[in-house]
């Protein structure tokens, strides 16, 4: 079995062992409304992921997303709805901010978690200037494409996975993709190729905040309303499910369909420890340590196969 195939099969096994577990506990849950309720939010942080994930494949970390899918969170609740033109643009040149942070991070060579966790404030407090208290409602275009119910299985479980094929199909199949999984490979090589890092530095981060502004959007589209903080812990999560995925923090080492496995293992975790009726004063604390026993397995049988 090769490296990648383990890094890919390790979230799977987790992911159907957390389910098994849930499926013994709560037998009701077996249904297609059951599924539904486990993976309700499910969307909102595989996009999140995706948006981690392609800052991690160039050797990058972001420390922002959070604070950013609630403020564009808050402009979807409240200037989407209210004037759409004006809130379609602020998200526009929101992604294009996240595409200039990611040129001053290369340009400078500055360290990506000390700009981000500054950027990470900016986001907050515009949020909070947006939306001063939790409110404003969904664009009904979006409420209406969050609400669709496919008839085999719960949009919730469809549409990550189909974000992963896509994004597996561009950064694997792609030219454009595979380079910008070589800024993390080899940037020295692809400088001296002629490709310019700037611009794919710059492409990828603009990328995130795209998959960040869909997050944003389609959290509003399940609850309804927006809330300053109502994505902070995105950020752990988003870097949780990248790594739980099979990512790794250099090599721009990622897999699409792992880190959308990974995001929807953390967000089962949560429904499994509230059935096991544990204090969500504890749930973080053993959602870290169900990261901590793939990540040790991984290892473990990666360190089997070398010796």
């Amino acid at each position: 079995m090769t490296r990648d195939q383990i890094r890919t099969l390790l979230p799977v096994v987790s992911l159907s062992v957390l389910l098994a577990a849930v499926f013994w506990l709560q037998p009701r849950a077996m249904s297609y409304f059951g599924l539904n309720l486990l993976f309700n939010l499910a969307i909102p942080l595989a996009l999140a992921t995706m948006a981690q994930m392609l800052i991690i494949m160039v050797n990058d970390i972001d420390l922002s997303i959070g604070t950013y899918v609630s403020f564009c969170a808050c402009v979807t609740a409240t200037l989407v709805h209210d004037t759409p033109l004006i809130g379609y643009a602020v998200l526009a040149v929101s992604v294009l901010a996240y595409a200039c942070m990611g040129a001053v991070i290369h340009l400078r060579s500055l360290p990506a978690i000390v700009v981000t966790l500054g950027a990470s404030f900016v986001w907050a407090g515009l949020a909070v200037l947006i939306l001063p208290s939790p409110g404003g409602a969904a664009p009904a275009w979006v409420r209406t494409l969050m609400s669709i119910k496919p008839p085999l299985a719960p949009l919730a479980i469809i549409a990550p996975f189909v974000v992963a094929l896509v994004m597996h199909l561009f950064i694997k199949r792609s030219s454009l993709g595979v380079v910008l999984q070589g800024v993390g490979g080899n940037e020295r090589a692809l400088d001296r190729s002629g490709w310019s890092i700037l611009r794919l530095k710059a492409l990828a981060y603009g990328l995130a905040g795209l998959f960040g502004a869909l997050a944003g959007m389609a959290l509003v589209g399940l609850t309804t309303s927006a809330d300053a903080n109502i994505a902070l812990r995105y950020t752990l999560l988003s870097i949780a499910g990248v790594i739980l995925g099979g990512g790794e923090f250099s090599g721009g080492r990622v897999s699409p369909i792992g880190a959308v496995i990974g995001a929807l293992t953390l967000t089962l975790a949560a429904s499994f420890l509230s059935f096991l009726r544990l204090s969500p004063d504890w749930q973080i604390g053993a959602q870290g340590a169900i990261l901590i026993l793939v990540l040790a397995a991984r290892l473990l049988i990666s360190y089997r196969r070398t010796a």
